[in-house]
């Protein structure tokens, strides 16, 4: 969250009078654009009638403390194991008085066809922390799909009992770490079949270390990072296999970088069969940590080209995805920034990156909003990845949309043949422009009808159910892929071959910002109403091969079910 510093206003003011003149000028010699043509809704907003009533609370009354522009997490889920998506919300609360306002984290159960209950009151999953995000993941191998809560203050871990009931385990397992967690995933990255955890931190601060910051309009704002300069290191737990985890965040040379975490993905990004994990980083460097497959970790970003832009520049990394963009079998990567500054698109070309990101039509398009949230999905079903944003300012703007000077309209962009996303109207994909400070998105489909909707989390504010309305949306299939004891085999790849294409797709839940979205394989089919082959690349690095399957369906690929399996790296 890079922002002008008032200090230096006088000459930035000069450049902001200078610069103001010549857009007049420009203004006045040229004709208004014509405004894009209004093409059919993508979403409709249902929230409040399909009974996902949440709205979150940030705590903010006249000071601004810096975690109040941060929080609110969610989670797509199948908490009961039905085969539907539940929903785990992540509230905030107030940091001065934790009893005055704000509630607690709500469970809401799908009824099969996308309408939701609040099922909260005794089931265990009401932790009344100051909220960031969530994690979702069947950590102990019971077949129940479990929750580790990221908040300021201890996180906690949520183990799921079955029939809708959690357990806090957070201190018989030892994973109550006390900072600002942020973003987290369950990752198994020692490859011993169990998952561990790694999970964000964002800025060592406390209360005590709060001070008055001012934007450029000589305001009170929220402060940024480089106001309070501690960086904070983040955490990886090894899952030791009997319900415990242990702290290997110094034994894994975790500790050897610093930055201000927002947001995570993990995928094999070097091809070397072992998942390595990528972190967004608000104003420093991000961080691409490679497995080394001894239990330790080295930071190549800089090596890799994917911790700077193009122009060798430090950006405000928040939300971050990863997906096969281009079709060439590896996972690229995407992170999006602040206000001003485009999104990070970086092309995976043999385990090095390139800024892509002018090439793929995000340039000028990407930089009008602070985005936080991010989807790299294929909502229309045409076979492309399009991209979702979920938008909200850190700093407030002089002419607010609504009552709410950090509210901003979320975006959608389309992808297509020709390699370049194209901004999609409605603005959002939305009848009715949605504004507000929109802060995490996670994606499933929740109806289950091959859609896939979106659920956003807004700070002070109602939360968005996105119910997918996209029209003569293309064929589809998609894969739930379990391990031998019937846990989602997180980490994953599942390639298709359809058409003469062969696409890929990773198995995660951890990604956008927040969030933790369904960890199915989706794919866009287009016309093709059949795959030709599918092919599953499990975490050890074992591939086996699928048959021919119809379109149209949700298929679950268990391991040992398929044939020709053999070991070997990605191709």
């Amino acid at each position: 969250m890079t922002r002008h510093d008032p200090r230096h206003g006088p000459r930035s003011s000069w450049w902001a009078l200078v610069a103001g003149i010549v857009l007049l000028a420009s203004a006045s010699c040229a004709s208004p654009p014509d405004k894009p043509p209004t093409g059919p809704p993508w979403f409709e907003e249902v929230a409040r009638e399909r009974g996902l009533r949440f709205e979150h609370r940030s705590g903010h009354a006249e000071r601004h403390i810096f975690p109040e522009i941060i929080g609110g997490g969610a989670a797509l889920f199948d908490m009961d194991g039905d085969g539907d998506l539940d929903a785990y919300l992540v509230q905030s609360g107030n940091l001065i008085d934790p009893g005055a306002q704000g509630g607690v984290n709500r469970l809401f159960e799908n009824d099969g066809a996308g309408h939701f209950r609040d099922v909260t009151e005794g089931s265990g999953a009401d932790d009344d922390g100051y909220g960031m995000g969530v994690a979702a993941g069947d950590y102990d191998d019971d077949g129940d799909v479990d929750l580790y809560v990221t908040n300021y203050g201890p996180n906690v871990l949520l183990r799921n009992e079955g029939g809708g009931r959690f357990a806090d385990v957070t201190v018989a397992a030892g994973v109550g770490h006390r900072g600002w967690g942020t973003s987290a995933a369950f990752v198994d990255y020692d490859a011993d079949g169990d998952l561990d955890l790694f999970f964000t931190n964002y800025v060592n601060w406390s209360l005590t270390d709060e001070r008055d910051c001012y934007n450029t309009a000589w305001q009170l704002d929220y402060c940024l990072p480089t106001n309070y300069k501690s960086p904070a290191t983040d955490v990886l737990y090894r899952n030791d296999g009997v319900g415990r985890f242990t702290d290997v965040t110094v034994e894994s040379n975790l500790n050897t970088s610093f930055g201000n975490g927002l947001g995570v993905v993990c995928a094999d990004y070097d091809g070397d069969g072992a998942i390595d994990i990528f972190v967004a980083n608000d104003a420093m460097l991000n961080q691409l940590w490679l497995n080394r497959q001894d239990g330790t970790f080295v930071d190549e970003s800089l090596l890799r080209g994917c911790a700077l832009d193009e122009h060798g520049m430090t950006k405000s990394g928040m939300g971050v995805a990863a997906e096969d963009y281009d079709d060439d079998g590896d996972p690229d990567l995407i992170v999006v920034n602040l206000e001003t500054q485009t999104d990070s698109f970086f092309l995976n070309e043999d385990g090095f990156f390139r800024d892509h990101t002018g090439e793929v039509g995000l340039g000028a398009t990407s930089r009008v909003h602070t985005r936080f949230g991010i989807g790299l999905v294929d909502f229309d079903n045409d076979g492309f990845l399009d991209l979702y944003h979920a938008n909200g300012r850190v700093t407030k703007t002089a002419e607010p949309l609504t009552g709410d000077p950090y509210a901003e309209p979320n975006m959608l962009f389309a992808g297509a043949d020709n390699g370049r996303f194209e901004p999609v109207s409605p603005q959002g994909g939305t009848l009715e422009t949605l504004v507000a400070t929109s802060r995490a998105a996670a994606f499933g489909d929740v109806d289950g009808d091959g859609g896939l909707d979106v659920v956003v989390v807004n700070r002070d504010a109602a939360a968005y159910l996105l119910i997918n309305v996209v029209p003569n949306r293309g064929h589809w299939i998609r894969f739930r892929v379990l391990g031998p004891s019937g846990r989602d085999a997180i980490g994953s790849t599942v390639q298709v071959v359809f058409d003469g294409r062969t696409k890929t797709r990773g198995v995660r839940s951890a990604y956008s910002y927040n969030s933790a979205s369904e960890s199915v394989a989706h794919f866009g089919l287009g016309d093709a109403t059949r795959v030709d082959q599918v092919t599953v690349l499990w975490p050890d690095g074992t591939r086996e091969i699928f048959g021919e399957l119809e379109a149209d369906q949700s298929v679950t690929l268990r391991r040992g079910a398929g044939s020709q399996a053999v070991a070997g790296r990605r191709d």
